[in-house]
């Protein structure tokens, strides 16, 4: 059961031309970062809906994941970051590869007027909830776009995908970004990472 309802989640939120941008557009507020959670059934049809804002906005609290509240952390699944340490000469970072990946998130987390989320019903209740989210920027004038988060960690190097037992990656919509971050971002740059 928990296969298919990631594997649902996966298909759901597999690009970005399959969220309605209009709709995430239309949530911006202004002053406030706004969060909105959409939660997907079965069938692959919206089940419910839970929104949050905040003047002072939501940050990263591990490499994946996404404080809302003090009962709500949202998990981007399927990602995970390199092992051990890395550097990476460019960015002028040397240190934990958990460290890197976290400060790489929460840059993200510094500016979307609106972060949209989506997750399985059945994560609806739980502390932290397996999501997979987007983020809405604009600045008038120079920019105005919505991209997935994990889509662009990954293309980054800050993280990469996270892989089954069976040695098949858990989010093969992401494979495409990895193989941008393996061109030498972010853990990519440091050799020893393409070993791990």
């Amino acid at each position: 059961m928990v296969l298919l309802n990631t594997s649902l989640l996966t298909h759901e939120a597999r690009a970005v031309d399959d969220i309605d941008k209009t709709y995430i557009r239309s949530l911006a507020a202004p002053g406030k970062t706004v969060l909105v959670i959409e939660y997907y059934d079965g069938a692959g049809k919206v089940a419910e809906r839970k929104g949050f804002a905040s003047a002072s906005g939501y940050r990263a609290v591990s490499p994946t994941d996404i404080k809302v509240n003090d009962q709500v952390a949202l998990h981007l699944y399927g990602l995970e970051p390199c092992l051990g340490d890395m550097v990476n000469r460019g960015e002028n970072y040397s240190g934990s590869c958990a460290a890197y990946a976290e400060q790489q998130l929460q840059i993200m987390l510094k500016s979307p007027k609106v972060i949209f989320c989506r997750a399985f019903v059945s994560e609806q209740n739980a502390p932290a909830q397996d999501a997979s989210c987007y983020g809405y920027y604009n600045y008038p004038g120079s920019l105005d776009v919505i991209d997935m988060f994990e889509e662009q960690l990954v293309s980054l190097g800050a993280l990469r995908l996270s892989k089954k037992t069976d040695g098949t990656v858990m989010r093969p919509d992401l494979v495409a970004a990895e193989k941008i971050g393996r061109g030498g971002y972010g853990m990519w740059a440091d050799p020893r990472i393409k070993n791990q």
